[in-house]
């Protein structure tokens, strides 16, 4: 018997089966890592947005002595609220009694527009900074441990 030697025009439905799996089970590995870590950083970048404010409570507690009443928005070096410059993240800003409040843009945490809120803790020789926010826990679980990750209270 004589047979003749084909050669291989393609791959085999097998093989593509394989293959298409393959990619289904990295996609949906990937996605929503990939969510999550977009949303970390828009996390970030909400936090860090208002790091100029931060600098500017902690002088004003320093120069007051330790007394944060008076380190309001527009008062002992202080920019006022409507300084501030929305950013892709935050949309506005308030600062009363050096405690700040920052207002998240919708669509980072959700639909609605949940704040962000720094409260000074002075020490003796250093301030410290409790964060806490009204990101619900069900609803953005990522964005909120991503926030509340260096909060000191």
């Amino acid at each position: 018997m004589n047979f003749k030697q084909r050669a291989q025009a393609g791959f085999t439905l097998i093989e593509l089966m394989i293959v298409v799996a393959i990619i289904g089970i990295l996609a949906a590995v990937a996605i929503p890592q990939y969510r999550d870590y977009t949303a970390k950083a828009k996390a970030g970048n909400a936090l860090s947005s208002v790091d100029m404010l931060k600098t500017a409570v902690a002088l004003c507690a320093q120069e007051n002595s330790g007394v944060l009443t008076d380190c309001d928005a527009g008062a002992n070096g202080i920019p006022a609220n409507a300084d501030f410059k929305a950013t892709n993240e935050v949309s506005a800003v308030t600062v009363a009694n050096g405690v700040i409040q920052a207002t998240v843009k919708s669509g980072i945490c959700g639909t609605g527009t949940p704040t962000i809120t720094w409260t000074p803790n002075l020490g003796e020789t250093s301030i410290t900074w409790g964060i806490t926010t009204s990101m619900a826990a069900a609803d953005c679980a990522a964005v909120r441990a991503a926030v509340l990750k260096n909060s000191a209270s």
